[in-house]
């Protein structure tokens, strides 16, 4: 009986002992939750599709489809007609470990080529959906990753890739309006395998996007979309 009791003690107190834990990492990160769907919304739609089209030179996003983010998800508010999708990215885009994962401020521009968009749409729209109903972040990449191995989610095609120049984003609090780059989509790689981050090389980082199966390069270039220079950045 003895014995039994301790043990028991032992169990209530792992178990306290991982909920603290919890208690102490989420105390530490800035966004343990989702905040309000309101304050991921831009009340002015107009507003919204200028802020997506300023993610590439105009002379690409003046032709591309435009999506905004409303209260079901995403959709679609401007027809375009040459295969490139501009759209505004909130925070839940980011990878899985990101400490920013829930930041209601995140505004992040960006234009897809079509063999992306075919890509990254359905499965930011699918995300999106999963964030919209509750979903916590570890459900959402649950549910990811079994929609890949089922197939329902469309495959990664070769040279989908995507401009982020806008002067306007907010990618995080650590960057802030950071630096017009644009971003290179690949099956899953070591970041080596292009250099990333070596000295000298223009490649300075690489997202590892695990439950989404894919590789993420950034480039960095010398102007926004405007076609003013960012070397002062």
């Amino acid at each position: 009986m003895n014995r039994k009791i301790a043990l028991r003690s032992f169990a209530l107190i792992a178990a306290l002992g991982v909920t603290w834990q919890v208690q102490a990492q989420d105390a530490k990160t800035p966004y343990p939750s989702m905040a309000p769907l309101d304050r991921y919304l831009i009340a002015d739609r107009n507003a919204e599709i200028t802020l997506a089209r300023s993610a590439a030179p105009e002379s690409i996003s003046r032709e591309a489809e435009v999506m905004v983010l409303g209260r079901h998800g995403y959709e679609t508010a401007v027809k375009g007609n040459n295969g490139f999708v501009c759209l505004v990215e909130r925070s839940w885009s980011s990878p899985i470990d990101d400490p920013e994962f829930w930041n209601p401020k995140g505004r992040a521009p960006i234009c897809f080529n079509a063999p992306a968009a075919r890509f990254n749409v359905p499965l930011l729209m699918k995300k999106t959906e999963l964030v919209l109903a509750g979903r916590t972040k570890t459900q959402v990449f649950e549910v990811l990753s079994a929609s890949l191995d089922k197939k329902e989610l469309p495959a990664l095609e070769p040279g989908a890739m995507c401009y982020m120049m806008s002067k306007q984003g907010w990618l995080s609090d650590r960057g802030g309006h950071w630096h017009p780059h644009l971003m290179f989509f690949v099956p899953l790689t070591e970041a080596a395998s292009w250099g990333a981050g070596s000295p000298g090389s223009p490649v300075i980082n690489a997202f590892i996007m695990t439950p989404e199966r894919h590789t993420v390069f950034l480039i960095p270039v010398a102007k926004w979309s405007d076609g003013t220079s960012a070397s002062h950045e």
